[in-house]
């Protein structure tokens, strides 16, 4: 089964609040591969809105993104493409 684990960087203002959460636990949902982030020593996995928020990811904060399953790759890409998107945060 393949195993991506990267490190992004938070780059929106606002960094991983209420919406950038649901976002991330949305596109879990659309992936049959486990995605979890880590930032420092907490980790959540990104189908858990709550669990996201619980990182407390400010902005600059680097987590380790760890995506495992058969469509590991698509689903990393899709979480990559949110995170260099300022999650579509128009304002940031």
């Amino acid at each position: 089964m393949p195993i991506i684990c990267e490190e992004l960087t938070i780059v929106n203002r606002l960094g991983l609040h209420a919406r950038p959460a649901t976002q991330l636990a949305k596109i879990s949902g659309e992936f049959d591969s486990t995605i979890t982030l880590q930032i420092e020593d907490k980790t959540a996995e990104a189908s858990s809105v709550l669990g996201l928020m619980l990182l407390a990811g400010s902005q600059g904060k680097v987590v380790q993104v760890t995506v495992e399953g058969d469509d590991a790759e698509e689903a990393f890409e899709a979480v990559k493409t949110l995170f260099c998107t300022k999650f579509l945060e128009e304002d940031n």
